[in-house]
């Protein structure tokens, strides 16, 4: 199941970075992938039921708060509680913290090309067509967070987990 688990982040990650959105059924997909994997003992990461539902709960809840201030989509907010299912509620802040560190390079790098916009290609990779004529959208979402999310469950699955 490792890597069902791993090419369930590949899609998110590519997904959310293409289009800056997640769709529900693949959320839907990891969680149901989670659960059967679960039930059968076959979960990449070995975990009791209690510890994968908290870890669902906490990553849907504490995410929702950010979506609630305005400042995440709604498809982040999913792909956390899904992932939770994954990962349990020991992996979450190792996870939370280096995607959030990724997300804020992200930034970073959205502002530095956004006043010196120098290499125009990398921008629009990363950040989309600019509006142009048309008006903005009323939330516009410059930061592929799940995918950030994904790529650093995949880490800490390839990695994090031998130095624990």
């Amino acid at each position: 199941m490792t890597s069902a688990y791993l090419i369930w982040l590949l899609f998110i990650a590519v997904y959310d970075f293409r289009q800056r959105r997640v769709p529900n059924w693949l959320v839907l997909a990891g969680a149901l992938l989670a659960l059967v994997a679960l039930a059968h003992g076959a979960a990449p990461i070995e975990q009791e039921w209690t510890a994968a539902l908290l870890g669902a709960g906490l990553g849907f809840g504490v995410l929702l708060l950010f979506y609630a201030s305005g400042v995440m989509g709604a498809g982040d907010v999913k792909f956390a509680g899904a992932l939770g299912l994954w990962i349990g509620s020991s992996a979450l802040l190792p996870v939370w913290l280096l995607a959030s560190l990724l997300a804020s390079l992200h930034a970073v790098l959205w502002l530095v090309l956004g006043r010196w916009p120098l290499f125009p290609r990398l921008s629009l990779a990363l950040f989309g067509p600019p509006a142009g004529g048309n008006p903005p959208p009323k939330r516009v979402r410059f930061i592929p967070y799940a995918a950030y999310l994904a790529l650093a469950a995949a880490v800490w699955m390839v990695w994090g987990r031998q130095s624990g």
